[in-house]
C-alpha cells in the first residue's frame, strides 16, 4: 500500500496454493512453467485483472493476491475462484491442478522441496543457507495473509492492540492442516505449530509469535526491527535482507506501505471460506478498534506471553479448546468459560448485521461443523491409508476447482 489509507478504508488478501500432480496429489515444482504459460515468458509477478500471481519461496507453490489495495471484500470470492479455474485449466495438459489446505498431507520435504531458482533466487538461497528451508515449515505451508492499512501512530496503535488480542483465536477459526507425511499429528493447526520454531535459529524473526506491547513506529524499531537486523547482521554478509521481510511474528508492521499483515491464517478449501474468514475476523477487529467490547488501553495490556499460552493451545485443539481465562474473555465481553468456537459464535452474533448475506453460509457452516481440520479428520475417520488420505484430498481439490465448502 503505496499511499497511506485510514483504518478499514482498502484490504490486502493474499491467497497460496501448492501445485501437485492430477493422478497421485504428488507435489509438482513447475509454478515457472505456469507463469511462462500465462505471460508468453517467465516472470515472477503477472497482473490479471483484480487478481495478481506471483511465486513463492518453493517451486511448488503461488501466492494470487488483490491487485494493489481493494475496498470491496464481498466480490473477492468470485475474483480469486475466477483465477482458480483460469490456472487449472493451465495446468491441466500437465496433469496438474491446484491443492488447498495449509499443509500437504503426503509431502516428504526433504525429497520433494525444490527452491525458486529465477528472480530473487538469492535471497532464498541465503535463507535455505541459514535455516534449511527444505522442512514442513518452510516448504509445506500454505496460508492467507490479511492486510490491513493504518494512516498515522494514532490509527497504529488501535489496530495493532486489536491484532494481537484476537490473534490467539485464529487457529479455532482457520486451522486446516492436522495431517503430515500421512500421520494425524496431534496438532488442528500443524502449520503454526512449526511456524513457532522454524526459524529458531535466529530467535528474534518470530520472537513469541504475538508481537510485542509496542504502539508507535519508533517503539516498533527499537524493540522488534533493531534486535533483528542485529542478530541477522553475521549472515547476511552481503547485506540483501529488508527486516520488514525477517519480521515473522503472527502479525508483521509493513510501515514501508503503512500496513499490518497478520499471517496466522490457514487457508482453506476454497475462496468463499477464505473471504467469509478474513471478513468476520476483520468485522471484530472494528468492533476492537471502536472499542465496543473493551477498551484501547485494556487491550492494549496483554503480554505477549499471555496471549501465546492461549494461541499455543488453539494450535493443538483450535475450536475445541476451552478457554479459562475470564479476564481474556472480558476482552470480548464474554462473562463464561467457554469454547474457543463458542467465542467465535458470539463475535459472530456480534458482528454479523455488519457482514454481507453472501458469507452468512460459510461462517455458519465452519460454526457449526469445525474448523476445515475437524472436517477433514472426520472424513478420514482414523484410516490414514495414503490411498484414503488422497481420496479426502482429492475431494478437496474438487472443492477449490467448484469454489464449493467441505462437507464430510
Amino acid at each position: 500500500m503505496s499511499k497511506a489509507y485510514h483504518l478499514f478504508e482498502v484490504f490486502g488478501i493474499e491467497l497460496e496454493y501448492m501445485l501437485v500432480h492430477h493422478s497421485n496429489l504428488k507435489v509438482n515444482p513447475i509454478v515457472d512453467e505456469l507463469l511462462t504459460l500465462k505471460n508468453g515468458s517467465l516472470t515472477d509477478d503477472i497482473d490479471n485483472g483484480a487478481v495478481a500471481w506471483s511465486n513463492e519461496l518453493v517451486a511448488h507453490v503461488i501466492e494470487l493476491k488483490t491487485n494493489g489495495p481493494t475496498s470491496n471484500l464481498n466480490k473477492l470470492s468470485t475474483e480469486f475462484h475466477k483465477n482458480i479455474i483460469e490456472i487449472n485449466a493451465l495446468l491441466k495438459p500437465l496433469n496438474t491442478q491446484l491443492l488447498p489446505t495449509a499443509s500437504h498431507p503426503l509431502m516428504n520435504p526433504l525429497t520433494d522441496t525444490q527452491l525458486w531458482k529465477h528472480s530473487y533466487s538469492e535471497v532464498y538461497a541465503l535463507y535455505n543457507r541459514i535455516f534449511n528451508c527444505k522442512g514442513h515449515g518452510w516448504s509445506n505451508v500454505q496460508s492467507t495473509h490479511i492486510n490491513l492499512p493504518f494512516y498515522d501512530d494514532s490509527e497504529f496503535e488501535k489496530l495493532h492492540a486489536a491484532i494481537r488480542v484476537i490473534l490467539p483465536l485464529i487457529p479455532g477459526l482457520c486451522a486446516s492442516s492436522p495431517i503430515l507425511e500421512g500421520k494425524n499429528t496431534g496438532f488442528k493447526d500443524t502449520r503454526l505449530e512449526y511456524y513457532k520454531t522454524n526459524q529458531k535459529e535466529i530467535p528474534e524473526m518470530t520472537g513469541w509469535v504475538i508481537p510485542e506491547t509496542v504502539f508507535t513506529k519508533k517503539e516498533y524499531q527499537t524493540t522488534i526491527f533493531e534486535p533483528i537486523n542485529k542478530a541477522i547482521k553475521p549472515h547476511d554478509t552481503e547485506h540483501i535482507l529488508d527486516h520488514h521481510f525477517l519480521n515473522s511474528r503472527g502479525a508483521i508492521a509493513r510501515f514501508d506501505r503503512q500496513a499490518i499483515e497478520i499471517r496466522l491464517v490457514d487457508i482453506q478449501e476454497c475462496p468463499h471460506a477464505d473471504i467469509a474468514i478474513c471478513v468476520l475476523i476483520i468485522e471484530v477487529l472494528k468492533s476492537l478498534v471502536n472499542e465496543e467490547f473493551s477498551g484501547l488501553e485494556t487491550q492494549k495490556s496483554w503480554s505477549r506471553k499471555l496471549l501465546f499460552g492461549i494461541l499455543n493451545a488453539c494450535i493443538k485443539d483450535a475450536e475445541n479448546h476451552i478457554i479459562d481465562d475470564l479476564k481474556y474473555l472480558s476482552l470480548f465481553k464474554i462473562e463464561a468459560i467457554c469454547t474457543v468456537q463458542e467465542v467465535w459464535r458470539q463475535l459472530y452474533n456480534h458482528v454479523k448485521p455488519q457482514i454481507d448475506q453472501s458469507h452468512h453460509h460459510a461462517i455458519e457452516t465452519i460454526l457449526e461443523q469445525g474448523t476445515l481440520a475437524t472436517r477433514i479428520l472426520k472424513a478420514l475417520d482414523e484410516n490414514y491409508s495414503e490411498a484414503h488420505i488422497t481420496k479426502v484430498y482429492t475431494r478437496l481439490a474438487n472443492c477449490l476447482q467448484d469454489n464449493k465448502l467441505f462437507i464430510p
